[in-house]
């Protein structure tokens, strides 16, 4: 893989230094100024800055449906999605409706299996939930696009509550909804929220927010009940299904993460800090994305999203230990399933750059006949990150068809390239829907080689040379007296991701020494200035030379209860 173009972020300095007036830190000032953050005001987490749900468009009757279900005693099934937002959005619905008043035997779930199922409120799902005998069906993290399944929802008398955060179908180059009896996402037409970020658990969060307060209005509580309790499930959702984390969403992290360090997330939740051996005491966003989100997500690629389900919403903490070290099992299969299949996609890769003689088209797509159903995305996203390409990988489903997951990159949004895909060649796509960055796909088996020349000539017209050339933003370099546990400490206490990237370094430094440590990671020694500091490249073997421009992160590093900086290399350039 070729070394990025390394970018140094602009600090707007009037900005960074009226946050430093504020009392923020000066080297957090730089870097949060770098990210946009005009004033202190917008690192204020509490609840009480949160956007108001007035906002969104559809909510206030998605309370009074859900209200009136409520206290006419009616069925109510939840229809899930089989990812980790998915998970979530359901738990927090369960949690939340019982808090509200819902009677646990008028709750129920259904979740769809990605590979007998697929995706969303279809009407086989809508066939699974009659057998559960609901008045109401609400839909979370899907269901926008889901116009055959809410239709047939409807025909057999049933009130559907669409709650969702994707992008809404298009037919005939017109958006359209199903007709539901209410809907909620901020990605609507006609929904002014400020917030078109939200995951599909923070609209479900919401959605409660605003039963609440029609339930209020109604009298129905003697003392209001507190929904914070499910923002642990919001934080993990959040993270793990890599949505921009603008100012609202950072919030709803934080409280979070808040809950989580203080011991008082949910018993499914701090059992999944304990299945991947990581201190919830000091919980990460890092940690919901690599840790606790994939362990949920594996339920969904290999097995059953119910497992990951009743891991959040049990209320007994050796039940909830014990469904985490299934969850733990699944996602070590899941990921030698990854690697093999990696393996496998990058000597694809590797015989088209040959055919090609040397060259890359602007856009790839690769199948296999022995690639897994649930993996896909995650291959696509590792493939992605190599060539610096918008990615597809393929795998044939239980129906025959192909099922594809893409990934993308920064200026080429993967679910309008599909719709003008489907435009040009009206017969390929079986189905598609999807983000900017992330999207699905189906068609028939002979169809891929079709669907990779029609995405690369998208790709071709959207995308330049600089499009195709990887970077890497940093924030220069890190002054000396910052390289200290209390500014690694300080930086871990922010709320990073998506769209606020975490901070990263780019300096100067002499190799002192190197060597390969576990096989694949590269342990370097370094000295720049004078002063000695240890630093590690994960999955990188090429040694480097005596003199590298090295980008890097700040870690601490804990030995024998020693706690030392560490610096986590991103790249470099000789």
């Amino acid at each position: 893989m070729n070394a990025p173009r390394l970018i140094e972020r602009e600090v707007p300095p009037r900005t960074a230094w009226a946050l430093e007036q504020a009392g923020v830190a000066p080297l957090l000032a730089r870097l949060l100024a770098a990210r946009g953050v005009r004033e202190a005001a917008e690192l204020d987490d509490s609840l009480a800055q949160l956007l108001p749900p007035s906002g969104l468009k559809g909510l206030p009757e998605a309370a009074t449906l859900l209200a009136d279900s409520l206290q006419r005693g009616e069925r109510i099934v939840i229809v899930a999605d089989y990812d980790c937002d998915g998970a979530t959005a359901c738990a927090v619905m369960l949690r939340g409706l019982r808090l509200l008043g819902a009677q646990p035997g008028h709750l129920g779930y259904v979740v769809p299996d990605r590979a007998v199922h697929g995706y969303g409120l279809t009407p086989t799902i809508v066939d699974l939930a009659l057998e559960q005998q609901p008045a109401l069906l609400v839909t979370v993290d899907n269901g926008i696009a889901s116009l055959a399944g809410v239709a047939h929802a409807r025909a057999h008398g049933l009130k559907v509550l669409v709650t969702d955060h994707h992008l809404p179908a298009v037919l005939d180059g017109a958006v359209v909804v199903p007709e539901a009896d209410a809907i909620v996402n901020p990605n609507q037409p006609g929904c002014g929220f400020a917030s078109k970020s939200l995951a599909g658990v923070g609209v479900a969060f919401y959605v409660l927010m605003g039963l609440r307060a029609e339930l209020r209005a109604r009298g129905a509580f003697a003392e209001v009940p507190r929904l914070d309790g499910l923002l642990d499930l919001v934080a993990l959702g959040t993270v793990a299904d890599v949505v921009k984390l603008d100012a609202n969403n950072r919030r709803l992290v934080a409280q979070g993460l808040k809950r989580m360090r203080a011991g008082r997330a949910q018993p499914g939740v701090m059992a999944l800090f304990s299945a991947a051996k990581r201190d919830a005491s000091k919980a990460q966003g890092f940690d919901l994305g690599f840790a606790l989100g994939p362990r949920i997500n594996a339920a969904g690629r290999l097995a059953d999203m119910t497992l990951g389900i009743e891991t959040l919403t049990t209320d007994d903490p050796e039940r909830a230990l014990a469904l985490a070290t299934q969850l733990d099992t699944i996602n070590r299969e899941r990921r030698d399933i990854e690697a093999g299949m990696r393996e496998m996609a990058e000597a694809r890769l590797d015989g088209l750059i040959e055919a090609l003689a040397g060259a890359l088209p602007p856009a790839v797509a690769l199948f296999d006949a022995d690639f897994h159903e649930g993996v896909v995305g995650i291959v696509a996203s590792r493939i992605k990150d190599r060539v610096h390409r918008p990615t597809f990988v393929f795998a044939r489903g239980a129906d025959g068809h192909l099922k594809g997951s893409g990934r993308s990159i920064p200026g080429f949004h993967l679910r309008d390239a599909l719709d003008l895909v489907s435009k040009r060649e009206p017969d390929l796509l079986a189905k598609f829907g999807g983000h900017a960055m992330a999207a699905g796909a189906t068609l028939a088996v002979d169809d891929v080689n079709r669907f990779a020349m029609a995405l690369a000539r998208v790709a071709d017209e959207w995308l330049n040379e600089q499009d195709l050339t990887r970077t890497l933003r940093h924030d220069g370099a890190l002054p000396p007296e910052a390289a200290t546990p209390d500014t690694a400490r300080l930086l871990d206490g922010q709320v990073w991701g998506q769209g606020f990237e975490p901070p990263v370094f780019c300096d100067r430094f002499e190799l002192i020494s190197q060597r390969l440590v576990g096989e694949k990671h590269l342990k370097l020694r370094l000295r720049q200035a004078g002063r000695l500091v240890d630093a590690i490249w994960f999955n990188h073997i090429e040694m480097l030379p005596e003199r590298a421009t090295l980008a890097y992160r700040l870690s601490l590093d804990e030995w024998q209860g020693q706690q030392r900086v560490q610096y986590v290399i991103e790249a470099a350039q000789v």
